[in-house]
């Protein structure tokens, strides 16, 4: 495989697990078909499983029509998850297992400093008036002595350590959580569990060794590593964050860019071979776009066939 930097990198360790983990907040369209392709194809070629999460922590934009649909529509690309039990099985999706999240609260307030927080998303924005577009949120640790009842969002009080890892695809990264976001919210102030918070939980008790997942989430690596840290995980996942779709100026495309969902392109009269070669395309992975066969892929993202 050709990383950022290209140079060609081997992958010749075996894995464990990985996962594919969709929010049911909509129908999958042709991003998550393109880290899908990098999820299935690193995947058997590195001898994981892979583990399909629905993460479905904040309950007020989770659908149940998306969830169902995804599996379905993950069929019919076919990509088959190794890991995909029934919803009352705790692999399955986030809302099962809120006890199991306090359980580890529980654990990390023994330990660590943690504290309650009332600021919105809105104040903290009002609070950065230097704000460069792009830049991410920091909270300013504004109600760490403020001592507020439980009844608030729950933050972990972090220090300035610096984390390095090895990404797969990027290269050596060094991050420091504090100075990119601040303390980390664990909970939110309507009781709902923070994604970064959830998925470490989640990516240790269900021995997800390697996290292969799109570069724009490459900024909360640090962050994630530190949690596993601090809730115990001996080592930390294995990370690879591979390319986005993007438009003519090179911005990253968001999901209402992205409107023709699998089964819109699929109800068009498309099929699952024209589909994968067209994320493939807007990926800049293929240098036309044409149908690609599933066995065919691993020539494309791991030889790095671009004809």
């Amino acid at each position: 495989m050709i990383n950022q930097q290209g140079e060609s990198v081997q992958l010749n360790k075996q894995f464990k697990r990985t996962r594919f983990a969709p929010s049911p907040t909509g129908y999958l369209h042709i991003g998550h078909i393109l880290s899908a392709i990098f999820v299935w194809t690193i995947a058997r070629y590195t001898k994981a499983e892979v583990l399909l999460r629905i993460e479905d922590h904040d309950l007020s934009r989770a659908r149940k029509e998306y969830e169902k649909a995804i599996p379905e529509d993950l069929k019919w690309l076919g990509f088959i998850p190794d890991i995909m039990e029934s919803p009352h099985n705790p692999y399955y999706k986030q809302s099962l297992r809120f006890e199991r999240y306090e359980q580890i609260l529980n654990k990390i307030k023994t330990q660590h400093s943690v504290y309650s927080c009332d600021c919105s998303r809105k104040k903290i924005i009002e609070k950065m008036q230097d704000r460069k577009p792009g830049q991410e949120l920091r909270y300013d640790g504004h109600c760490r002595e403020k001592q507020l009842s439980n009844k608030h969002g729950i933050r972990l009080q972090i220090d300035n350590r610096t984390l390095e890892f090895n990404d797969l695809f990027l290269g050596i990264q060094k991050q420091t959580p504090a100075k990119q976001c601040g303390d980390i919210l664990l909970k939110d102030r309507d009781g709902q569990w923070s994604y970064q918070f959830a998925v470490a939980v989640d990516d240790w008790d269900q021995d997800c060794d390697l996290i292969i997942r799109g570069q724009d989430l490459t900024e909360s690596t640090g962050r994630q590593i530190l949690l596993s840290q601090v809730i115990g995980r001996p080592n930390p996942p294995t990370f690879l964050h591979h390319p986005l779709i993007h438009d003519q100026k090179g911005v990253k495309l968001s999901k209402r860019d992205m409107a023709s969902s699998v089964r819109d392109l699929k109800n068009k009269g498309y099929t699952s071979e024209e589909v994968i070669g067209q994320a493939l395309y807007l990926g800049n992975i293929i240098s036309s776009q044409r149908p690609v066969k599933i066995t065919d892929l691993a020539e494309i993202i791991i030889k790095n066939e671009r004809i």
